[in-house]
């Protein structure tokens, strides 16, 4: 990866203030890119965003992307080279608590962040980041590709699958004869440091720990494509820099998950977790019953991006986990938690 090309580029980032946005702009600001973030306030308190500061070095810019004549503004007055779009309620049980904003959010909201892009000829390069969940699952054993049916079952997942289709309608609607590289990525599911969601396990996890309480597992056979927080960033802003000079050769669709070896139900997921933190750290399955649906299997084919980009996943599971220990312990016993995260951007990076 050459992210050494962002070195003076202005990048507009949208959900900045989020757990993959914070890490986002901080591999940015080290690679002396020009960052511009648009987002809602923090969605958590704590939060990542907040406790390391990540708004100094950059502009941000407290926004909703459902506001259009707002997003219109920003993208007029910073003339972005880059957009990353990020910003979206991401949680699969909040889409069924308020299914009229998820949908709102994550369809209305990629439209105006494409519109805002038509509109303005400075942006070069667009990633709209969804997600793993975009496919219809039919809870079989092999990995979901690029070319299979979108169909997400809840609402959270179904209205990234129209985030899709209305990226796809945009390209061939307004930007076929244009020069600007549009691509979206569908990323598996996420661990690393600094994440205080609700309903994630790897939080839930954390919280157990400060607390000194066992850690509740709900799915604890459920199959997930885990990957470290690195893994999707760092490919979103490889694939933007490839694109942006060669928009024939790889704008598209892609999926960004670990090899198949990593993916690993989430009890196995929560045993790394005991065995990397020690202090007898524990968990206790509290399986539901009645409980909102969730897909049980999940794992996607990654063939595409890996001939395509000449990519693979740097970190195994084990290591993932390992680096979220790493920080998640210093955010516990107050350690410099902006020294955490870059010394774990160089690692991966090197």
């Amino acid at each position: 990866m050459d992210l050494s090309f962002y070195r003076g580029k202005t990048v507009l980032v949208t959900g900045h203030t989020g757990f993959k946005g914070s890490w986002m702009c901080k591999v940015l600001k080290m690679q002396g890119a020009k960052v511009i973030g648009y987002s809602l306030e923090p969605p958590t308190s704590p939060s990542l965003f907040a406790m390391t500061h990540m708004d100094e070095g950059m502009e941000s810019v407290i926004g909703d992307i459902r506001d259009l004549d707002h997003l219109n503004r920003v993208f007029e007055q910073y003339q972005p080279e880059i957009v990353i779009h990020m910003a979206a309620q991401p949680i699969v049980r909040e889409g069924y608590v308020n299914p009229v904003y998820t949908y709102d959010t994550n369809v209305m909201g990629t439209v105006n962040v494409l519109e805002a892009v038509r509109l303005h000829p400075c942006v070069r390069s667009f990633v709209n980041v969804t997600t793993d969940k975009v496919y219809k699952n039919n809870e079989w054993e092999w990995g979901y590709r690029e070319m299979d049916t979108l169909d997400g079952y809840d609402p959270y997942s179904n209205s990234k699958s129209c985030s899709e289709l209305v990226t796809g309608s945009y390209v061939k609607s307004f930007f076929s004869d244009r020069e600007v590289a549009i691509s979206t990525c569908r990323a598996g599911n996420v661990i690393g440091g600094g994440d205080f969601a609700k309903d994630r396990i790897i939080p839930d996890c954390v919280r157990a720990m400060e607390s000194g309480e066992e850690i509740i597992v709900r799915n604890p056979y459920s199959t997930r494509p885990y990957q470290h927080v690195l893994e999707p960033v760092c490919t979103y802003l490889e694939l933007a820099r490839l694109q942006y000079m060669d928009r024939k050769q790889y704008a598209g669709s892609y999926n960004v998950g670990p090899d198949e070896c990593d993916c690993v139900t989430t009890g196995k997921l929560v045993d790394l977790f005991c065995e990397l933190w020690g202090e007898e750290a524990c968990w206790k399955d509290v399986s539901e019953e009645n409980a909102p649906h969730e897909a049980g299997f999940l794992k996607l084919d990654c063939s595409k991006i890996k001939r395509v980009m000449r990519w693979a996943p740097r970190w195994h599971i084990s290591e993932a986990v390992e680096k979220t220990v790493e920080w998640s312990k210093s955010y516990l016993y107050h350690g410099d938690l902006n020294s955490v995260m870059e010394k774990q951007i160089q690692e991966y990076l090197r």
